[in-house]
């Protein structure tokens, strides 16, 4: 519906009330009332369509992995367990022994919007890959703005429990697959995340139909 249109709807419906009925007089300002909100969010409704097709246009880059730690301890700058403090190795183990290894990462995208018009997205559900086995999945409900010909790095929290995505396997192969990732091994991990960018007009939810992959390497030998 143009926006014509609506403004001559909205004009029809404020033509003089003759009727001296009341209830053909509430049913007359229903109508008038129900255009003025269907021509809001229709056009408020545009404007997100806008941006949710612009943010589809960015170019997404999977940038950086930080702040990773073993059930709490951070690893980052760590190659192996042997380099753990006495405190830290035995926080490890404990977790380990009570039957939990949670690993817990930020995976840092960074979204460059090269159009002349906002980029934006509220919700956003991504999946993530290590060495092309799905570890976890979650929702992101963050709203993010791009400007034109701006960027922004979008941090995803990621948390998994190893001893449950890597269920039978040893402990040192618990332990060395959450130092691979920081590159302690001798080859890099392989990391895809899949994104679906969401908006809403008014309460309904608009999904991209399809996901976005980002890949990259970490670890030994990746740049």
């Amino acid at each position: 519906m143009s926006e014509n249109l609506w403004r001559k709807q909205i004009a029809y419906h404020l033509s003089p009330i003759t009727h001296k009925n009341s209830k053909h007089m509430k049913n007359r300002l229903l109508k008038i009332f129900t255009v003025l909100v269907l021509s809001g969010v229709f056009m408020a409704g545009c404007d997100v369509l806008q941006q949710m097709a612009t943010f589809t246009k960015c170019e997404f880059k999977m940038n950086s992995m930080t702040d990773t730690r073993l059930a709490g301890v951070n690893v980052q700058s760590k190659s192996s367990f042997k380099s753990l403090s006495f405190l830290d190795a035995a926080n490890v183990t404990k977790a380990l022994m009570s039957g939990t290894l949670p690993l817990t990462f930020n995976l840092n995208v960074e979204v460059k919007n090269p159009n002349s018009t906002l980029a934006a997205m509220q919700q956003m559900a991504w999946k993530v890959f290590i060495d092309d086995v799905e570890m976890t999945a979650g929702v992101l409900d963050k709203q993010i703005s791009i400007e034109p010909n701006g960027s922004q790095i979008v941090p995803i929290a990621i948390t998994l429990d190893l001893k449950k995505v890597l269920s039978g396997k040893s402990k040192n192969a618990l332990f060395n697959f959450g130092f691979n990732l920081v590159g302690a091994g001798n080859y890099p991990t392989r990391v895809k995340l899949d994104i679906k960018p969401t908006v809403y007009v008014g309460s309904f939810p608009i999904t991209y139909p399809g996901y976005f992959t980002l890949k990259k390497e970490f670890g030994a030998g990746s740049n």
